[in-house]
């Protein structure tokens, strides 16, 4: 990597995968069609929950705010990184990096507490369905939704200034995105109040919202067992189904990349990293896409109504 003789840098250069050209190509097409599946389908799942009263419950007013969240996280990075497949034109400003790097950030929290508070819902849903109606008002789902929304930002907002304050003695990215911890490697001071942080706002966005899930599920489970219904544990799996999908393969891959922060230093870091670039694009890409497939395809009043105002806008 090219040293540079000032602590202050003005923009950064993402590498990508500047050594295979070949590939990019590939990479484009694959992300761009990816991109489009992720807009159209989150899209017209934002629509769907907002038009059709029979999705106006917690459940699907957060799986509205989970499809909004893809859209923005997305929309964060993709386009620039579209930009530098096609165009090869790597640089990103100070600014935009600092931008990109806390709407990601944030996004990835936001989606953490979204998720547990999606568990809790099914939670009170199968196994108090009495006071569910009670335990989950509007204004409960609403400031449960704020808060995560809220505790997402201010922990992008501390992560991001930590990080940004740096002195920095390199500026080339060894990634597509300014993703946090990568850019720490390129820090000439010590990083040790970032790593602690860093291990907190893990403890706290995806340990606790994991143990609420955990828990959530063991006990339903648990009240699905002991039905005597084979109709009503039918419908209680295929509502939670589609949920525990996303939550297995959205914490799989934030774990392998955030659970441990990685040494400031680390040897041969000049090689591309091909293995962590791709893990990079499951996580940013992927799995936002795949939200509203597992959701469409595993619950059916997400698919009625889905096609209701598909031919709602048909007819119009």
């Amino acid at each position: 990597m090219d040293e540079i003789n000032q602590t202050f840098v003005s923009e950064f250069l993402l590498l990508g995968l500047s050594g295979y050209p070949k590939t990019e190509i590939i990479y484009f097409a694959l992300i761009l069609v990816m991109y489009l599946v992720i807009l159209i389908g989150n899209g017209v799942l934002i629509i769907a929950s907002i038009f059709d009263s029979r999705l106006h419950t917690p459940m699907y007013f957060f799986l509205g705010n989970l499809s909004f969240l893809d859209i923005c996280y997305t929309s964060s990075s993709v386009p620039s990184t579209l930009v530098s497949l096609i165009s090869k034109k790597r640089n990103i400003s100070f600014s935009g990096c600092t931008v990109q790097m806390f709407f990601g950030f944030a996004m990835g929290s936001t989606e953490c507490f979204l998720l547990g508070m999606m568990a809790f819902d099914r939670y009170v849903a199968i196994c108090n369905p009495l006071r569910y109606p009670i335990i989950m008002s509007k204004s409960v789902y609403v400031l449960m939704a704020s808060v995560s929304w809220l505790s997402g930002g201010i922990n992008s907002m501390v992560q991001t200034s930590l990080a940004m304050q740096l002195p920095f003695c390199r500026n080339i990215i060894n990634n597509f995105t300014c993703e946090i911890l990568a850019v720490l490697k390129l820090a000439c001071a010590d990083i040790s109040l970032n790593v602690i942080t860093m291990m907190i706002s893990n403890m706290a966005f995806l340990v606790l919202p994991l143990l609420v899930i955990f828990f959530s599920y063991t006990f339903i489970l648990y009240t699905i067992l002991r039905m005597n219904s084979a109709t009503g544990r039918h419908k209680a799996f295929s509502t939670c189904s589609a949920h525990l999908t996303v939550v297995i393969i959205f914490y799989g891959t934030v774990f392998f990349v955030y659970a441990k922060p990685k040494s400031q230093k680390q040897p041969r870091e000049d090689k591309l990293q091909i293995s962590d670039k791709l893990i990079s694009i499951f996580y940013g890409v992927v799995t936002p896409m795949l939200n509203p497939i597992i959701y469409s395809l595993r619950n059916k009043d997400v698919k009625a109504a889905v096609k209701y105002v598909l031919n709602k806008k048909t007819i119009q």
